[in-house]
């Protein structure tokens, strides 16, 4: 009687198994977690545009000169630079536009660092304060030039920005101008409110 050795490994049916078990569990557990992977990147958003806002007011207060985030509609969506007042009367889209009002640093777009975030709002969309108008289609409101400028002394341009994730998150940063300060809130679909973040 020879002696054998023990066949080790899978077959093609075990491998095909497997696969295919694998590529169940993916397919079921993936369309659950894309929600929360938006909600985090519009909530990171929304979290980075406070900043920046916050950044600029610092930056008006050192320079001791009004400093403005301008917000353009680009496309499919908006960029936005920050711009130094260069003769003393604030910024000014015209003075942007002639180089008075100068730049500091470069144009950004939230999709370019949030994939699939950008500024914009549902359809429907209650206002965030009761008894205040809705949104509608207009993401930034700041006034008819859609300058958020910040003075010397760290008052600011009131209104708010609302930034919308690929699969309906949505998140309103909203400027005081008394104090110059952010805050950020998260529209609950479920209950049709806004909540603080």
């Amino acid at each position: 009687m020879t002696w054998r050795s023990p066949a080790f490994g899978y077959s093609l049916v075990d491998l095909l198994f497997g696969v295919g078990l694998a590529i169940t569990l993916s397919s079921i557990a993936v369309p659950q977690i894309l929600p929360e992977v938006d909600d985090a990147r519009a909530a990171g958003a929304a979290r980075y545009i406070a900043g920046r806002l916050q950044q600029a007011r610092m930056e008006a207060v050192r320079r001791s000169a009004t400093v403005a985030l301008h917000f353009v509609a680009a496309g499919q969506g908006f960029s936005y630079g920050v711009y130094v007042d260069g003769n003393g009367n604030g910024v000014r889209i015209r003075e942007i536009a002639t180089g008075v009002d100068r730049r500091l640093g470069s144009l950004e777009r939230l999709g370019d660092q949030f994939t699939g975030v950008d500024f914009g709002t549902l359809p429907g969309l209650p206002p965030v304060e009761p008894g205040s108008p809705p949104p509608g289609n207009d993401p930034v409101r700041l006034g008819v030039s859609n300058l958020a400028s910040f003075s010397a002394v760290g008052t600011a341009t009131s209104g708010s920005l609302y930034i919308r994730g690929r699969r309906n998150a949505q998140y309103v940063v909203r400027l005081f101008g008394d104090t110059g300060k952010t805050r950020i809130l998260k529209f609950d679909a479920r209950s049709r409110r806004w909540q603080p973040l």
